[in-house]
């Protein structure tokens, strides 16, 4: 083992840290892996384009083993948690390796060190870089196809974290949509559903694509404001929220990105995106030109499954079964569209008001991620 080795976003070595998941993952040890698009992955990481790095700082490293690169993690610290939680917690993500523990614990050495010289208290993760991003270690469900925006791993991974020293600190869990479920629900989810919508005044518009930005500003407010008191979450500035909208205006289905008003007022949203990791996994160097563009292009109008991302309701207007016309409308929007099913996640393991209208509708959770943390003081 020669160690782990800082990568630069300007130097030969980032292109080695991008490219390095090519050399872990092949299609015969690990079909379900969708390679990442490699332009979303140097966004995230892009500290000058990306305005997450205004209240962040980030450290690439590299374990180089034989002269071959097997690993890489980034040692994150990220302001706008510790602000708003008032904390010392450092965090690490895009964790990749080689099934050896010695690269993995170089690699979480480094990172460590690094989070310890600023002063940090201790590191959780894997974050991509944050919650608010691709987060979270995949401990089931690793045979199941890993929908948009979603992270998977191979099992050893999990071996990889826990003989390092971090301990599980939360889950987050993914139900899946099942075609029948798509297609038609059972009648006393109807009769509940259209009863509580006859008294409760909502009403859902879809997101107006010609008005994009005044929607955006209203799911802003909202997404603030409904998140809160949730584990984990820290506000998005504005820039770094019109950032992410911007980037997702072209994955838009506009019927799947829906706004609930009572009497006018934004109460809350939902936003799901059709699943282009199926389109992606057709793209395996990761590159959007000379073909991927036009894959993504002419299979954008095939996709028939959906993941559910966020669904988030303004405190005042929580309660009265709002969760639960939600889920009720969004499956509406799916028979209308010829959807065949899908994926709700990631959701916290104990936000109930979040996990029991997946229950209810007889979803079966199939997925889970883990989010760990090694201490120090």
């Amino acid at each position: 083992m020669n160690g782990a080795s800082t990568a630069s976003s300007e130097s030969a070595s980032f292109k080695r840290f991008l490219e390095l998941p090519w050399s872990i993952y092949n299609s015969k040890d690990h079909p379900q892996w969708v390679p990442p698009l490699q332009v979303s992955v140097e966004d995230s990481l892009h500290t000058v384009k990306n305005p997450f790095y205004k209240r962040a700082d980030i450290q690439l490293f590299l374990a180089v083993k034989n002269g071959r690169d097997v690993g890489r993690i980034a040692a994150i610290e990220n302001r706008g948690h510790n602000e708003f939680h008032e904390d010392r917690t450092g965090f690490y993500g895009y964790f990749e390796a080689i099934d050896d523990q010695a690269v993995a614990d170089a690699l979480f050495g480094a990172a460590e060190d690094w989070l310890k010289n600023r002063g940090l208290q201790a590191m959780m993760g894997p974050m991509n870089p944050s919650t608010n991003h691709e987060c979270g270690l995949l401990v089931r469900g690793q045979s199941q196809h890993p929908t948009l925006m979603t992270t998977w791993n191979p099992k050893y991974y999990e071996t990889l974290h826990e003989s390092a020293g971090l301990k599980g600190v939360k889950d987050t869990v993914a139900y899946a949509i099942k075609t029948d479920m798509a297609t038609g629900l059972p009648p006393r989810v109807i009769e509940y559903a259209e009863r509580i919508r006859k008294n409760s005044r909502l009403t859902f518009r879809s997101l107006d694509v010609k008005n994009y930005d005044r929607d955006v500003e209203i799911c802003f407010e909202i997404y603030n404001s409904a998140w809160e008191k949730n584990w984990g979450f820290f506000p998005m500035t504005r820039d770094e929220f019109m950032h992410l909208a911007k980037d997702m205006k072209f994955l838009l289905d506009p019927d799947f990105a829906f706004i609930a008003e009572k009497d006018g007022k934004p109460a809350g949203f939902m936003l799901a995106l059709p699943d282009y990791n199926h389109i992606f996994k057709r793209i395996p160097n990761g590159k959007l030109f000379p073909t991927g563009f036009l894959k993504l292009l002419i299979g954008k109008r095939l996709l028939k499954s959906v993941r559910v991302l966020t669904l988030g309701v303004k405190p005042e207007f929580r309660g009265g079964g709002i969760f639960a016309l939600f889920t009720y409308e969004s499956f509406l929007r799916a028979r209308r569209r010829g959807i065949i099913g899908g994926e709700a996640s990631w959701i916290l393991e104990d936000n109930e008001a979040m996990n029991k209208p997946w229950r209810d509708l007889g979803a079966p959770l199939y997925r889970r991620w883990r989010f760990y943390q090694r201490s120090w003081s």
